[in-house]
């Protein structure tokens, strides 16, 4: 038999793992499995800096619900994704990451590029690995695959030395038996005693709330859980990471009255999502202090690590959880069960509405955040993805623009990572390229990664791309943050110049005349790009995240 590289087994080992996109920057060792990747038909997506790799890769898993991979040279190419894959992993993302490294042979005798690139992986994926065998290239592809999406998600890495992508075998000594594997992903269902716990407990409950996040997403369980929301008729909020998993036009969505549902709730299940600060840790005087806690997730140290204490307490996958549950439902809740605590929150909710103010849209110039927020929730389409990325313009979007589709809706998460936005706009494209995406962008996270624009057109990835140009890092009124201005770059001229369709706005009443033109471009293959100026002394009011002062 023929005698194959240890680049060409992996680059078929890949393919049997059914990969059809590769995201990565050009380099060694690495070039010949780029090349072989090809050659077996995966579609190469080379980009301007490996962290958009990681990040395209992040945003196509979410959107396929399966792991994406990118690949880097040795050196800074691999320590260049690093920032990606700690993302990924903060935000239980399963990308596959591969790295060429020093030849192993030469360790500790400072080769070119020589780190301890493994080391340094490891405390930001589920598991990361050296290959040190032609053999089992195959086998260690298949366990990294299977562990990224085994139980709760998270990236994973793969080390390949330079001797072993270069070294040939004779093809009958591989070990192909388990390339390509697919093990039916684990859905651990509740002990039949919780679930009679938890129907006891929403049977005495009179003012409960239902808290999800992006677990619901890959469990594949936004079904179940509009069915749960639906008979059981309780209220319900997501995670950023988890919106859309039911449409946000929901007669049972309250968007606007969280902290009081939060607060005043008796009964509060928090189902796939972890209680971290993105909801205050579940902890008073944000959320009452004598609530029944229920909790349901596939990740058995969330429950035993809680920051709080839990009553119920379910290891176990969302979907199959929520199935049992809605099994028993009818029992124990009827339609009226909560009605006065519905009514309570939709008079709170149509009060907010009807406020003055409450519903208008500023004509001031410059443009309010919140214009620009509204120009585009009126334009997208109801099943577009939306992507959204900075600080003003990521809190103001936060609040006025919904998500009607599970997934579509993409953020840098809990990591807080900025510059994700254009990245994750190309990779949703590519995961899902009938679908319109538009990414809505601060001006200075934009221009961490501002040079994707290229790697879009190069590619023909045809986003919409929209600018808050406030001057500089975040709204800063009193002009005393350091570091805060970058001025009004003209981001429509560089984008131009980069073949992209590109119209500059100063005015609220051109925003939308701007984002079709953009659009109709868009819908002919171009990438578009609308830099709109914005007021940089708007602020958006949002709960703080941290407080470092003592």
């Amino acid at each position: 038999m023929a005698e194959l590289t240890g680049s060409e087994i992996l680059a078929k080992a890949l393919r049997n793992e059914g990969v059809n996109d590769l995201f990565f920057i050009m380099g060694g060792p690495m070039l010949l499995a780029e090349e072989s990747c090809i050659k077996e038909g995966i579609r190469p997506i080379d980009v301007r800096h490996e962290q958009a790799a990681a990040f395209m890769g992040q945003a196509y898993s979410r959107l396929l619900n399966k792991p994406s991979v990118c690949m880097a040279a040795s050196g800074p190419g691999v320590t260049n994704l690093i920032t990606g894959i700690a993302n990924a992993y903060i935000d239980c993302v399963p990308v596959v990451a591969i790295g060429g490294s020093s030849p192993f042979k030469a360790y500790g005798r400072q080769v070119f590029q020589e780190i301890d690139q493994l080391g340094m992986m490891k405390p930001c994926t589920k598991w990361a690995e050296r290959v040190y065998s032609l053999v089992r290239i195959p086998e260690m592809v298949n366990v990294a695959f299977q562990k990224a999406m085994a139980g709760k998600p998270g990236p994973v890495y793969l080390d390949f030395p330079g001797d072993i992508l270069y070294e040939k075998i004779d093809e009958s000594e591989i070990d192909w038996s388990i390339s390509g594997r697919s093990i039916p992903r684990a859905r651990p269902h509740a002990a039949p005693e919780l679930i009679s716990d938890t129907v006891e407990a929403l049977s005495k409950a009179k003012k409960p709330v239902i808290i999800t996040g992006g677990g619901i997403l890959w469990s594949d369980a936004a079904d179940e859980l509009r069915e749960f929301v639906d008979k059981a008729e309780i209220p319900f909020y997501t995670t950023p990471q988890g919106r859309g998993v039911i449409p946000e036009d929901h007669p049972l969505s309250y968007m606007t009255v969280r902290s009081a549902a939060f607060r005043e709730a008796d009964l509060i299940m928090i189902i796939g999502t972890r209680m971290n600060y993105i909801i205050g840790h579940a902890a008073p005087p944000r959320f009452n202090k004598d609530a029944t806690i229920i909790r349901i997730d596939i990740d058995e140290d969330e429950i035993s690590t809680s920051p709080r204490k839990i009553d119920i307490g379910i290891v176990g996958d969302a979907k199959a959880v929520l199935h049992q549950i809605n099994s028993r439902l009818d029992d124990a809740v009827s339609k009226d069960s909560f009605s006065e605590w519905r009514n309570r929150l939709s008079e709170e909710e149509a009060n907010k509405r009807s406020r003055p103010g409450g519903n208008s849209v500023s004509d001031a110039v410059p443009i309010h955040p919140l214009r620009l927020c509204e120009e585009v929730k009126n334009f997208m389409d109801r099943d577009a993805i939306l992507v959204v990325d900075g600080q003003e313009i990521l809190n103001y979007g936060r609040q006025s623009m919904p998500t009607f589709e599970p997934g579509h809706r993409l953020n840098s998460g809990p990591f807080g990572t900025m510059g994700v936005g254009l990245p994750f706009g190309l990779g949703a494209k590519i995961a899902k390229p009938d679908c319109q995406v538009i990414v809505v962008h601060g001006d200075g996270s934009f221009g961490l990664n501002a040079m994707e624009l290229d790697t879009a057109v190069r590619h023909g990835i045809n986003v919409l791309v929209v600018i808050s140009l406030n001057g500089g890092w975040t709204a800063d009124p009193d002009g005393t943050k350091p570091g805060r201005d970058l001025g009004y770059t003209r981001y429509d001229k560089m984008a131009e110049a980069l073949g992209c369709y590109a119209e500059y706005v100063e005015q609220p009443d051109e925003i939308k005349g701007a984002l079709e033109r953009a659009q109709e471009q868009v819908n002919e293959g171009r990438v578009a790009v609308v830099n709109i100026k914005t007021d940089h002394t708007a602020r958006a009011g949002t709960q703080a995240f941290a407080q470092y002062s003592t």
